[in-house]
């Protein structure tokens, strides 16, 4: 085989290389929007198996002190026993208190605007309201 054509088919060239290229970006611009959708969603559910954790928590704190923890002493009570605590059985808790997946802590306030208490996470903003990743999750709704 002549010596020039065996350099020749040694490799790509700069026309196929664009071409792979090109395909890859088209199909991370398909698959990489749905990608970040689920992981939005999937912090989401995080948050709200969080929170029910974090619920069921607060409901055996109140059964075996006969109150809530007030808004003072926060979602700490369920880790700490309170000083006027007396009948405290805790930790409610096996693992430390989590933060939400955006690494805030969760927002607890006693008594609550429609129930006994709050229990939210202000969703990725931070902030309170929002809609889609910004929105806030409840306990209490869907």
């Amino acid at each position: 085989m002549p010596e020039h054509l065996r350099f020749r088919s040694a490799g790509f060239t700069l026309l196929e290389l664009l071409v792979v290229l090109l395909i890859i970006a088209l199909l991370a611009g398909f698959v990489g929007p749905r990608l970040f959708d689920k992981v939005s969603r999937a912090k989401a559910q995080t948050a709200r198996g969080q929170l029910k954790l974090i619920a069921d928590a607060l409901d055996q704190y109140r059964l075996d002190t006969g109150r809530l923890p007030s808004n003072e002493q926060g979602l700490l009570a369920l880790q700490e026993k309170p000083a006027e605590a007396a009948r405290w059985q805790g930790p409610y808790l096996a693992k430390d208190l989590p933060l939400d997946p955006w690494e805030r802590p969760y927002v607890y306030k006693t008594p609550g605007e429609r129930r006994e208490f709050d229990l939210l996470s202000l969703g990725l903003d931070g902030r309170p309201g929002g809609s889609g990743e910004d929105a806030d999750i409840n306990y209490w709704l869907p």
